[in-house]
């Protein structure tokens, strides 16, 4: 079993540990007792327990050279091969890391121009995932990553904005806003590239408006470089701005939202994460409460809608209407048989 230990108000996992071992053993013919301690920064009895792991359950050929007085990997076993850690497996935060990576990857432009370039990418990935006894197509076979609700974009696009956002220069965009089903030209500054539900989103300055504004990545249009040096916004101010409320949306003004989950869906509720910020609560009925602090309406409103009966919106009073009206008209929409409905 892979487990962890605690130094200060740090937690450091095995695996982290074997990774660390496999450094120092890549690195040097014989690692001493001290440096192992001091690298790891571990108890003795700590590294006996990891020595013992790797030699009886990853068949790793540690061994004590006595007149080294350090250990070894030993030379008759391996013959000469580079030493790998087989049977690795991850914590959850570092398959999902990993995976994604993978994932991102496979995505982007396979066999365009970018393929000789991502390839070299993902054989180190590849080398990260899997060892001789558990090869990497067998960990992406038993776990799975599953984008939803991805949208296409064009490469073009998004090699200039990462060229923009590399070389510190400007954008001029011709930009179609869904929400207005409008499509207008802006020159912008970009800061950043913020990669957020399976979907890419450009935080930048937008020289028209005077101020931050995020743009999906996927609803420009046609983008330009331009040779002109774009302005810097520090990114705590980004973060300020665009970071503060509830999804991607921004807004200057925060407001809380108060939602009461049904003590069913509550099991599910309790554990997910929805904002940095958020509060939560069980009262005397087993419902949970749930805080978050939001600028603008809508993606929230979508995901207080997707629980259906099990959520109520507690406040604040604008939220609780624009939630009725929304339900209301929905209400409307099954009232009557849709037209063209086969009976």
């Amino acid at each position: 079993m892979i487990g962890t230990f605690h130094l200060g108000s740090q937690t450091v996992s095995q695996t982290d540990r074997l990774v660390r071992i496999r450094k120092l053993f890549g690195e040097r013919r014989v690692v001493s007792r001290r440096a192992l301690l001091e690298t790891l920064e571990v108890s003795p009895a700590t590294l006996k327990r990891d020595i013992a792991f790797l030699r009886d359950n990853m068949n790793t050929p540690i061994v004590w050279d006595r007149e080294a007085s350090g250990y070894r990997i030993a030379p008759s076993e391996t013959s000469g091969a580079q030493f790998e850690l087989p049977g690795m497996w991850f914590n959850d935060k570092e398959i999902h890391a990993l995976l994604t990576m993978q994932h991102l990857l496979a995505n982007l432009d396979p066999g365009g121009l970018l393929a000789p370039h991502v390839a070299p990418l993902i054989e180190r990935l590849n080398k990260l995932l899997g060892a001789a006894d558990n090869p990497t197509d067998e960990i992406r076979k038993r776990v799975l990553i599953v984008g939803i609700g991805k949208r296409s974009m064009k490469l073009a696009h998004f090699e200039n904005i990462g060229s923009a956002l590399l070389r510190r220069k400007r954008l001029l965009i011709r930009y179609f806003a869904r929400s207005k089903n409008e499509e207008a030209t802006r020159e912008i500054s970009p800061q950043r590239l913020v990669h957020y539900r399976e979907n890419w989103y450009l935080d930048a300055w937008c020289h028209l408006r005077g101020a931050l504004r995020n743009f999906a990545v996927d609803s420009i249009r046609h983008v330009e470089l331009l040779d002109r040096k774009a302005d810097d916004i520090p990114l705590p101010t980004v973060d300020t701005v665009l970071g503060p409320g509830y999804g991607i949306f921004a807004g200057s003004e925060i407001h809380w939202a108060r939602l009461r989950f049904s003590a069913e869906r509550a099991r599910w509720v309790a554990t997910e994460h929805w904002h940095p910020d958020q509060r939560g609560t069980f009262d005397d009925d087993g419902r949970y409460v749930l805080e978050v602090p939001f600028a603008d309406h809508r993606e929230l409103m979508m995901d207080v809608l997707k629980h259906g009966r099990h959520c109520e919106v507690l406040g604040p009073e604008e939220l609780r209407q624009r939630v009725t009206e929304e339900l209301s008209r929905m209400a409307k929409n099954f009232a009557e048989p849709a037209a063209g409905l086969i009976q």
